[in-house]
């Protein structure tokens, strides 16, 4: 999509000028923050490619997302930490970083759009939306901001703890992300709750992987020497 859908264009009809998409990125990681964006537009903005973040590679989600914030009205991120994600379940979690979002918006919207079918605000009007992202042009616009600085975040993190691999797998449950963990157990910017649960699935890979080091390590000699 390229502009405003019938949809936005609904409500601009109703009287809502100010539209304010938003979805968020990374609630199925163990690692990382849950990352909301909210974008504002005004109806005559055009921008060719944007759709479903999820559909885009890397480079196309960082050149939109340029672009996205060039000629939004207002766009804000919001997010919420690992242990607000186990404090409050990421279902909560997603909803606070979205009303972060919200609030960090330079201008006040009139109306949310908001990806997927769980959403509660005390104040403003909204509407939740199924596939929001492939179906609305600010919600997938949102979608784009968010993916793009989650992924920035978990650069950021994989620098900080390299042993784990953030970047490749921006700390999804991948064969590596999960062998890392059975390694070195999880490190701060570990979800605990995901990981408990991820880890339990994989706790007889995990015993195999530590008794083979225990193996090797009796093999080369690992409990050190006595002097004669």
């Amino acid at each position: 999509m390229n502009g405003f859908s019938t949809r936005e264009f609904d409500l601009i009809a109703r009287g809502m000028y100010a539209i304010a998409g938003v979805d968020e990125a990374g609630r199925g990681p163990l690692a990382g923050p849950v990352i909301a964006a909210a974008v504002i537009f005004d109806p005559s903005v055009r921008i060719d490619g944007v759709g479903d973040s999820k559909t885009l590679t890397a480079p196309q989600r960082e050149h939109l997302a340029a672009r996205i914030m060039g000629a939004a009205r207002s766009w804000a991120i919001g997010a919420a930490s690992p242990r607000e994600i186990d404090e409050r379940n990421i279902l909560q979690a997603s909803i606070l970083a979205m009303h972060r979002a919200i609030e960090a918006l330079s201008v006040a919207p009139d109306f949310l759009l908001v990806d997927g079918n769980r959403f509660h605000h005390p104040l403003l009007p909204f509407e939740t939306v199924i596939k929001g992202d492939a179906l609305c042009f600010s919600i997938a616009a949102a979608s784009i901001l968010a993916k793009v600085e989650r992924d920035r975040l978990m650069c950021e993190l994989d620098a900080a703890f390299p042993a784990y691999g953030f970047a490749r797998h921006k700390g999804y449950p991948t064969k590596a992300h999960i062998e890392a963990l059975c390694l070195h157990g999880p490190c701060e910017a570990h979800r605990r709750s995901f990981t408990v649960k991820s880890l339990t699935k994989q706790q007889g890979a995990c015993d195999e992987r530590q008794k083979a080091g225990t193996r090797t390590e009796r093999r080369t000699g690992g409990g050190g020497t006595s002097a004669a």
